[in-house]
């Protein structure tokens, strides 16, 4: 009777014992593998989340590097706008009334280099118009978004040089959306936006940037007589046309008319009024953090007694410039002396914040036909230490 009681209790401890062997086993396997579980709502979460909203300065500062400054001349006289680069072959956007009857077309980038630019394509009936430097082939561009459902209200840059001040930034909204009507000179204008941020002359041409994203929407192109409002042509509308004359234009077939060499013909005030641009602009990649752009701008000579590394070096710690008393003076035909006062806000190791007064002075000039740092230098005039705010 006991060994049928028996026999009974051993086999069920031999089931558990390797039942509870083989959770073991399992369980430490299980522990050592990567669980891949197909979770569509975190991708996503994942995917928002690390599309973050680029902030305003940067998409002010990388907009005014795609953007041109375009000077057409005819037996009319000289007419000014704007336009954007929108490809890796240098081809520019513009409007139509910008270059049209132009007999040479120069344009100036933000670093103030001035190119011959030849017409590739232009719209009889559409305001849009495309032209090409060669010398701006691969630059950084603005993405362009043509599929883009903005909204009234959505907000957005325009950029250009409204009379002729380069590189101007005017903020606002879309206004109104769907608007048609005809300009002077026989333009059809077919569902344009309309933005609270005017239109002016020289604007003309220059892209409209939606500010949450950073992608240029539409081209800039007519405003109202009293400049309270602009009209924008929708980038979806124009793009597919401008590609075609991207496409099938050889640059051998192209005529540059004109010569980068501009710089006989420039006014003792146009020299003053470029050298002080280049030095904002200057100081302008140095707050951006754009260190290799703000190289760029120094001339050969400067360029050949400080690398790129020891410039970067002299400036990585330096979390805002700011300028004080600037100050203009023509040296000699084709040479300026700009004077001014900088801010240094800097950190410490302690991250203790300390502003440094300098004086400096740069000699502006030409180099090879393009505007130029020539010479630079600077005197530490005081220091100021910035107390931290005591914790209460």
């Amino acid at each position: 009777m006991k060994k049928h009681i028996i026999w009974p209790i051993l086999i069920t401890i031999v089931i558990a014992i390797v039942s509870i062997t083989v959770l073991i086993i399992s369980y430490n396997n299980w522990s050592k593998e990567e669980v891949k579980v197909q979770n569509e709502l975190a991708t996503l979460v994942k995917a928002e989340s690390e599309e973050s909203e680029k902030d305003l300065k940067t998409i002010i500062h990388e907009s005014q590097k795609t953007v041109v400054q375009i000077e057409a001349e005819s037996g009319n006289g000289q007419s000014i706008g704007s336009g954007f680069i929108y490809n890796d072959l240098g081809d520019i956007m513009t409007n139509a009334h910008v270059v049209q009857n132009a007999d040479s077309i120069y344009v100036k980038t933000s670093d103030a280099k001035t190119y011959p630019a030849a017409l590739i394509g232009i719209s009889e009936e559409q305001d849009i118009a495309v032209i090409r430097v060669p010398q701006l082939t691969n630059r950084t561009t603005l993405e362009v978004d043509p599929d883009l459902e903005v909204d009234i209200g959505d907000e957005i840059l325009a950029v250009g040089s409204p009379l002729g001040f380069q590189n101007t930034v005017t903020t606002g909204i879309i206004s109104g959306k769907n608007r048609t009507f005809t300009v002077e000179g026989g333009f059809e204008y077919k569902d344009a936006y309309q933005i609270s941020a005017p239109i002016t002359n020289g604007n003309s041409g220059g892209p409209l940037i939606h500010l949450k994203t950073g992608k240029i929407i539409a081209v800039n192109s007519a405003g109202t007589k009293e400049g309270s409002m602009g009209f924008s042509i929708p980038i979806g509308k124009v793009l597919d046309m401008a590609k075609m004359w991207s496409d099938k234009t050889d640059n051998s077939n192209l005529n540059f008319d004109g010569t980068t060499n501009t710089t006989d013909d420039l006014t003792e005030e146009q020299l003053i009024e470029n050298a002080n641009y280049i030095v904002r602009y200057f100081y302008e990649n140095l707050n951006i953090r754009d260190y290799f752009n703000a190289y760029t701008l120094l001339g050969s000579s400067l360029q050949g007694q400080t690398s790129y590394q020891d410039f970067r070096s002299q400036y990585v710690h330096v979390v805002n410039f700011t300028l004080n008393n600037t100050k203009s003076e023509m040296l000699n035909q084709d040479q300026v002396k700009i004077t001014l006062q900088t801010d240094n806000h800097t950190r410490n190791s302690e991250q203790d914040q300390i502003i440094e007064h300098y004086q400096v002075s740069y000699i502006i000039g030409y180099e090879n036909d393009q505007v130029k740092i020539l010479e630079k230098s600077q005197e530490l005039l005081s220091t100021t230490n910035i107390e931290p705010p005591t914790k209460e």
